[in-house]
């Protein structure tokens, strides 16, 4: 794939709320944003990240607040393509390329939106291989790549520009000016040259996020199982089948939290699963007991439909199978760990890998 166009953003934003763990926002409001901006703008180029210069200036792009917020605060026309040039005035460069920091549904469909305002390729990578809650949850920050410079932008115009001491730090002073804007603004930060990018991006994830989706589009139409189609793209195992039956979900600190429980159907009747999550899914427990956990994916999909749901679209009574999955190897390094496993979010756990026999 060469080129992104309109027919292709459906499965894209499916396959990307896949991955994206339950966050990264809305998948059917960014792909119509992105829409949009391919008929006024036209189709995006896509790039390797092999194929990149060393000298590229890759700046990413991305919406930063609570999904439950991003589901009814959309962001401007112009928010997303002003979020980029902030930055690169700031820095003094002029951007190359386009890219992606998660997979989401809107986090995978706001840099094509960018692309496609600059006139600019587009990476086919991103900085997780999922999706993690805060700034400097990415793998450029084990790299020892720095987050700022980076802007923030909301949809009234305001706009800022952060230089902090360290990813930590960005994280903290931006989701103090993220409430303030209302709990969701557009960001551009993580600035890299194309050999960094290459050193610290997980490769072809758009790619990924593209025959996902499609796997699903698939297995609907030849009447097969689409969530047994996620499992073997994503050589993941089903956890649990059931029924939602309660969330307790509250907006706090510019974050979605809350859990989810799941009563058993089929398979699995007789059984409980809990969700936790921190806009995306951190833990899943069975009858109290951990089985899967951060970093590697938890993901939600309808029974029927293979549809991903996200966190802020979890309902009563929705049929779900709740899914594990690995995540990029260099999550489960030590210091991946220490940025990105549940002891971080303050659960009294190891990690519990996605093919783990519990």
């Amino acid at each position: 794939m060469t080129t992104l166009t309109a027919a292709d953003l459906g499965p894209l934003a499916r396959g990307a709320a896949v991955l994206g763990t339950g966050g990264g926002g809305d998948p059917h409001i960014g792909r119509l944003l992105a829409e949009q901006a391919l008929r006024s703008h036209g189709v995006v180029e896509l790039v390797s990240v092999n194929d990149l210069p060393d000298d590229a200036c890759v700046l990413p792009v991305a919406m930063m607040g609570a999904p439950t917020v991003m589901v009814e605060k959309l962001p401007s026309a112009d928010q997303i393509a002003i979020a980029v040039q902030t930055l690169a005035k700031y820095v003094g460069k002029t951007p190359t390329h386009i890219a992606c920091i998660e997979a989401g549904g809107v986090n995978s469909m706001v840099p094509v939106i960018a692309a496609a305002q600059l006139g600019l390729p587009l990476v086919d990578g991103d900085g997780m291989g999922r999706a993690f809650p805060e700034l400097q949850m990415v793998l450029p920050t084990l790299a020892g790549i720095e987050a700022t410079p980076m802007s923030i932008v909301d949809e009234k115009g305001n706009r800022g520009v952060f230089d902090t001491i360290d990813n930590t730090w960005a994280e903290r002073l931006a989701r103090s000016a993220t409430v303030d804007m209302g709990c969701s603004a557009i960001v551009s930060l993580y600035a890299m040259t194309g050999a960094e990018v290459r050193a610290a991006f997980v490769p072809g994830t758009l790619s990924q996020c593209l025959a996902t989706g499609l796997a699903i589009d698939e297995a609907r139409r030849s009447l097969s199982d689409p969530v047994a189609a996620v499992v073997d793209r994503l050589g993941g195992r089903l956890l649990h089948v059931g029924k939602v039956v309660d969330v307790q979900r509250r907006t706090t600190t510019g974050f979605a939290r809350g859990d989810a429980t799941v009563d058993g159907l089929d398979a699995s009747l007789g059984r409980v699963l809990v969700l936790r999550f921190q806009n995306e899914h951190l833990v899943a427990e069975i009858d109290g007991a951990a089985v899967a956990t951060t970093p590697d994916l938890i993901i939600v999909l309808d029974t029927e439909s293979g549809e991903p749901i996200t966190t802020e679209a979890l309902r009563y009574g929705q049929r779900v199978s709740v899914l594990a999955a690995p995540s990029d190897e260099r999550w489960h390094s030590p210091a991946g760990i220490a940025l990105v496993g549940p002891r971080y979010f303050g659960y009294d756990l190891d990690p519990i890998r996605a093919l783990e026999t519990v």
